[in-house]
């Protein structure tokens, strides 16, 4: 796959295929790595938390009192060596959750960054294009402004919560704006000059 630009034909790779080949290498991970869980819900993880967090000497201090009193062993228990391979798997898979985190987090900002460098090229060019437009010399320019114009407007719509998100913002500036402007009139009353006293009429006496 090539665009041409300015006379010059310039390979572009297909990104689409590679990173169908990453999906599908990422995939494959799945079968690969033991013990691998898909929660169920969306808060499934939040649930295990708990009891996920206990200390691992604390752990392994039930292995050792359930290896040496009978009383504590129960019918439905989990063996004490599947215990300790379970806490073995997770430390050593832990690292590996964090670099795929990692990873996501890099692979997304160079996303962001792509889209940044687009779009801040396409609004130099807009703006310029708008500039010229203006221009009699290059009034061929005008459909083109007014297509980016309707291209750009096509703002991505609000969700309800972040449309209640922004409406509570609004509301919160209104009744600041509000209060500043009470305590402004209030301060102003009480710095004015008191209004003279009316003299009282006087009445002259006939001579």
């Amino acid at each position: 796959m090539s665009t041409i630009e300015n006379g010059s034909t310039v390979p572009t790779p297909n990104y689409v295929q590679t990173a169908q080949a990453r999906l599908e290498e990422l995939r494959v991970w799945r079968e690969q790595i033991p013990r691998f869980v898909i929660p169920p819900t969306s808060d499934a993880t939040k649930r295990l938390s708990i009891a996920a967090s206990v200390p691992a000497a604390f752990i392994e201090l039930t292995n050792v009192a359930v290896t040496n009193q009978k009383a504590l062993v129960r019918e439905e228990r989990v063996p004490p060596a599947e215990i300790r391979d379970l806490m073995s798997y997770a430390d050593a898979y832990s690292p590996v959750a964090d670099e795929l985190e990692a990873l996501a987090q890099f692979v997304r900002h160079s996303v962001t960054a792509a889209r940044n460098t687009a779009g801040s090229e396409a609004l130099t060019t807009y703006s310029l294009a708008q500039r010229l437009a203006k221009k009699s010399q290059h009034a061929h320019l005008v459909p083109y402004v007014a297509d980016m114009r309707r291209a750009l407007g096509r703002v991505k719509k609000l969700t309800p919560e972040e449309a209640a998100q922004k409406a509570t913002e609004r509301a919160a500036k209104a009744t600041a704006k509000v209060a500043k402007a009470t305590a402004k009139a209030a301060k102003s009353a009480k710095t004015a000059p008191a209004p003279p006293a009316n003299p009282a009429p006087t009445t002259q006496q006939p001579s």
